[in-house]
């Protein structure tokens, strides 16, 4: 019974050292750089990981970014009334402008380095 598990343990070490072996070297950064590309979220969607009143400020702040671009503004998300003054009780304000600014941030972004393509 011994012997069987040494022999089982010995067989699936030469496996794995085997399918190592067989990927093909230079490819490597070619396989990390797709599996990123498959992760990378949309510009205009929140982080999974914001909360419900993070999201709400992240779209805000999307729409608001949206809005300076077209209308040849400077980038200032502080200069917005939802900003200042958002519509969430003010224990949430705090999470609400966290969105808000990586909402914009992200939207300003990806506008100017598309010159104002939405998609």
């Amino acid at each position: 019974m011994k012997l069987l598990r040494l022999l089982l343990v010995i067989g699936c070490a030469v496996l794995a050292v085997a399918a190592c072996n067989a990927l093909p070297r230079g490819n490597l950064s070619a396989i990390t750089s797709g599996m990123e590309a498959q992760i990378t979220m949309p510009w205009d969607q929140p982080p999974p990981e914001f909360k419900e009143v993070e999201r709400r400020g992240f779209n805000d702040g999307v729409q608001a970014a949206i809005k300076d671009f077209n209308h040849h503004r400077e980038p200032e998300p502080e200069r917005h009334k939802e900003f200042r003054e958002p519509h969430v009780h003010r224990s949430f304000v705090g999470d609400y402008r966290k969105g808000f600014q990586r909402g914009y941030d992200d939207a300003m972004g990806h506008m100017i380095r598309s010159k104002g393509e939405h998609s």
